[in-house]
């Protein structure tokens, strides 16, 4: 958008997953509360999907803080494309004209960000841990660099001016008391001239639960001595109903891929249980990890920096107290039943 941009409002994109709504978009209205408060403008939600997805998915944002629900559907946004998307999107903000926008900084809102960014001539600050507003009113963010070792101040001046937010840098919105105005947004997808399509969808097949949006998270560190470790790891986690993580050490040496990595150079995650086994808590993992709500570590280092942060720290050999632990959950829950030895 070329000259001078002036806009009104914060937007918060939500993103649609094979028809289910990514809850990233309530801690992206958190973020968005906060600069929508600093600056005197409206909060608003917007919702892009296929005819009933989108608008179920308004149903649900609606009440937890947005001012205003904008609702794009249409046959042709019934599967992610960010041709598509941007399209769309592009046509929204250029009538609706808003200040700022946030993108969740999964790899589809990596995607669809670049691409509204070109099309609609805004700057954007990628994959920041948190957003604010500076003495002249732009969007100001904090962003990881050089693999995590220095956090970098970014500030965008060309409107609108946008930003890719980690999942779990920010806490999940609430219910706030009222309903935000639902707004449906036609499309015409004709004129897009898009040049390619989705054919379909083949989900990984895997039973473990997704680390970025996982309300108890085990994680394994280098003090499990060797891959085989990560066993008795994803053991635990599954008594608990928790999802599989890692340090980076663990990742680096190869014992367990990328995508289970907590920190800076990996995920950010605010779940309400971390337990974290064998990890000495070095400055990148814990700010991926600090902020949540319950922390348990398991060391036999009763110095490692993560021992004393932790709610609850207990030292020893976790290759002793992970089977002991097991071994009570599946006594309280009548079940029957030996915690696999895994190699120390």
């Amino acid at each position: 958008m070329p000259g001078d941009y002036n806009g009104n409002g914060i937007w918060c994109i939500a993103e649609i997953r094979h028809g289910a709504l990514v809850p990233t978009i309530y801690e992206l209205l958190t973020a968005g509360r906060g600069l929508a408060t600093a600056l005197g403008q409206p909060l608003c939600a917007v919702v892009i999907g296929g005819p009933g997805k989108a608008s179920q998915a308004a149903t649900a944002v609606a009440p937890r803080g947005a001012d205003k629900v904008y609702v794009v559907e249409h046959a042709a946004l019934d599967a992610f494309l960010d041709e598509a998307y941007g399209a769309a999107l592009k046509g929204l903000i250029e009538k609706e004209r808003p200040a700022k926008v946030l993108f969740s900084a999964s790899a589809a809102g990596r995607s669809l960000a670049a691409r509204v960014s070109v099309l609609c001539g805004g700057g954007l600050a990628s994959d920041v841990t948190e957003v604010s507003v500076n003495g002249d009113k732009h969007l100001q963010a904090l962003r990881p660099v050089y693999a995590g070792n220095l956090i970098s101040q970014v500030s965008v001046r060309r409107g609108p001016e946008m930003a890719t937010v980690r999942p779990m840098a920010y806490s999940r919105s609430e219910a706030a008391g009222k309903t935000g105005e639902v707004v449906p947004h036609a499309v015409d997808p004709s004129a897009w001239n898009l040049r390619s399509k989705v054919l379909g969808f083949t989900p990984e097949e895997s039973k473990e639960i997704d680390l970025s949006s996982a309300e108890r998270i085990v994680s394994g560190g280098r003090g499990l001595g060797n891959p085989k470790g990560f066993e008795l790891i994803r053991e635990l986690a599954h008594s608990l109903g928790a999802a599989v993580g890692a340090s980076r050490a663990a990742v680096d040496s190869g014992w367990i891929p990328y995508r289970h990595q907590v920190g800076l150079t990996g995920r950010t995650v605010r779940p309400r249980l971390y337990v974290a086994c064998g990890i000495s808590g070095q400055i990148q993992h814990l700010a991926g990890m600090s902020s949540s709500d319950f922390i348990v570590a398991i060391n036999s280092d009763p110095e490692a920096p993560l021992m004393k942060i932790a709610n609850l720290a207990v030292e020893g050999d976790l290759y002793q107290i992970i089977p002991a632990v097991i071994a009570e959950i599946q006594k309280q829950r009548g079940e029957a039943g030996t915690p696999a030895a895994a190699a120390h």
